[in-house]
């Protein structure tokens, strides 16, 4: 297949978008390495999914919001694979609705961790692995949070995702002239767990009757986007922020 050599690795893949990019881009021919903080038997199933169609996949666990167990990861895909070609950081959380009002040193600091230093961790640890192989991809997911403020009590995630998205350009500078490509994502209302949890019923809904196509998007849509930039047909994307919304923002 057409990427049989390449491993991709994508934080945060045991559920949602992040299970979908997986799948997405072991159908690429691509072997996945599936990335779990607390949801290892999620995590398994997509393994099974991948292998139960064909393809290769492994597992892999660890806080990607801590320098220590980052490092532990990559040497674990450095040592089985020899190589790593995408890096999808997928990994996030908003944790929990609470407006600036009531939000805690500690809660605005685990926001950070998860969704912006993560980004950061996790990058600087696969760079030399990519510059060894002369190249790499990577796409960070952002979100429509990070252009328009996000909806109740998630002022620490947009704020985040809006660090993702900056961050995400400020790496294509620095990176491009070593054939690593660094472009981001950007996911409206997509049908996940995350809104399972976090959306009311009635903000969701009134989510939805913003967009203008009239629905959600799913988590395949999204995958399809991202597995677009890990591919030689976004060979000149660089620095790119990608809105995958149903039109709900337009540029």
């Amino acid at each position: 297949m057409a990427f049989s050599d390449e491993v991709a690795w994508v934080t945060g893949s045991s559920t949602g978008i992040g299970r979908a990019v997986a799948v997405a881009l072991a159908g690429q021919g691509r072997r996945v390495v599936v990335h779990y903080n607390a949801s290892e038997d999620e995590a398994r199933g997509v393994v099974e999914e991948i292998e139960a169609s064909g393809g290769e996949a492994s597992l892999v666990g660890g806080d990607v919001s801590d320098t220590g167990e980052v490092g532990r990861m990559v040497r674990e895909i450095e040592e089985r694979f020899g190589r790593l070609d995408v890096l999808i950081n997928n990994a996030g959380s908003l944790i929990e609705r609470r407006s600036l009002s009531e939000m805690t040193d500690d809660l605005w600091d685990r926001v950070m961790d998860v969704n912006l230093k993560s980004v950061y961790l996790v990058s600087r640890a696969v760079l030399p692995i990519m510059r060894r192989q002369g190249g790499g991809r990577i796409v960070n997911m952002t979100s429509i949070a990070a252009r328009n403020g996000g909806g109740p009590g998630s002022v620490a995630y947009a704020t985040a995702k809006g660090g993702v998205s900056t961050l995400t350009r400020a790496m294509a500078k620095e990176l491009v002239s070593e054939n690593i490509l660094v472009n981001g994502v950007a996911p409206g209302v997509i049908t996940t767990p995350f809104h399972d949890r976090f959306t009311p019923p009635d903000v969701r809904e009134n989510l939805k009757n913003a967009i203008p196509m009239g629905r959600e998007g799913t988590p395949e849509e999204t995958a399809e986007v991202v597995a677009f930039l890990a591919s030689p047909a976004a060979d000149y994307l660089v620095g790119e922020i990608i809105e995958v919304n149903g039109g709900q923002l337009m540029d």
